[in-house]
């Protein structure tokens, strides 16, 4: 299995896999991970050029410690097994993921799994190592997404594709990633729901999609907080200055780590022999119990996993 399952990716930037030029910035840039693509930023003559492109920025270039992706093209395409032999058999090492675009079941899933173990097999490299992520951008995935999300051990994400699931929708919307006008809620409620439900039942993360309007930092943040909200793990990044804006909006404020951070120590404290055995206990004025905790790990898990650092310490209560 993948050792990146659960490491941050708040912020996922897309590089075009034909651009050298794209392709050298990026390893500069502040993102947590950067995905080579080779599907929809690649125009159909230049895929076979990309995948050497890819392979060599993979192998030559300095990406620290980003999470390294390639974006192949979806199963329904005749690129598809190329895109993924080439790449593997030529940067497998320096790889951590293939991303899977519009994933609509199981079955696409699986034979990923297959090709790469076979690739991995013949290769000599470590069987299981590069992850999976799935990429949901229509209703037959959606529909499906509780059986993409346990279909391989590989996985590490579920990705939400608006611009191609409002295409397959019929949504009435040109803008990806805004409400369609005329509908008086939250359009997008449900499926980053479902999305997310397949996620935490499997324990894999889930990641927004992009937002076209690449200027329009206030409105990427206002819909990156609403994905946030519900507990994405992060998103899409389309343009260098909507990755701190992610990065900001997929972290834990500073007061919010400390406070998870307390309050897993209170907890440890009060349940031990040392500080009582007591089922609950007060943390200054808020009773703390083991739904607390709970919710306390998954806040200091991301302010851990984003580099945050305790300014607070808990002390035991005098005696």
């Amino acid at each position: 299995m993948s050792t990146n399952r659960l490491r941050a990716r708040r912020s996922c930037l897309a590089v075009p896999g034909s651009s050298p030029r794209f392709l050298e910035k990026a390893q500069g840039l502040p993102a947590d991970q950067v995905f080579l693509d080779l599907e929809d930023a690649c125009a159909p003559i230049a895929k076979e050029g990309a995948r050497h492109t890819v392979v060599e920025a993979l192998n030559e270039g300095d990406w620290g410690d980003k999470i390294k992706v390639v974006r192949v093209n979806d199963w329904t395409t005749h690129w598809t097994y190329r895109d993924v032999i080439t790449v593997v058999e030529g940067a497998g090492p320096n790889l951590d993921c293939i991303m899977l675009p519009k994933v609509q079941d199981a079955e696409q899933v699986r034979a990923l799994d297959l090709l790469l173990t076979q690739i991995e097999k013949t290769m000599g490299f470590e069987v299981g190592r590069i992850g999976i992520e799935a990429q949901i951008e229509n209703a037959k995935g959606l529909i499906n997404v509780d059986a993409i999300a346990e279909a391989s051990p590989r996985l590490e994400t579920i990705i939400f594709g608006p611009a191609d699931f409002m295409a397959s929708i019929n949504m009435k919307s040109l803008v990806v990633g805004e409400q369609p006008p005329g509908y008086p809620a939250d359009a997008y409620h449900y499926i980053l729901m479902r999305i997310l439900m397949a996620a935490r039942a499997n324990d894999l993360q889930a990641i927004d999609g992009p937002y076209l309007q690449i200027r329009n930092v206030d409105g990427f943040t206002d819909v990156a907080k609403r994905a946030a909200a519900l507990g994405f793990d992060g998103k899409w990044v389309l343009h260098p200055g909507q990755i701190d804006a992610a990065n900001e909006v997929f972290s834990p404020s500073q007061e919010d780590y400390d406070h998870a951070e307390l309050i897993l120590d209170a907890y440890e404290y009060f349940t031990s022999s040392e500080g009582g055995a007591k089922g609950s206990a007060m943390l200054g004025d808020e009773m703390i119990d083991e739904a607390s905790r709970k919710m306390a790990l998954v806040v200091a898990g991301k302010g851990r996993a984003a580099g945050l650092t305790r300014t607070s310490k808990f002390e035991p209560p005098a005696a």
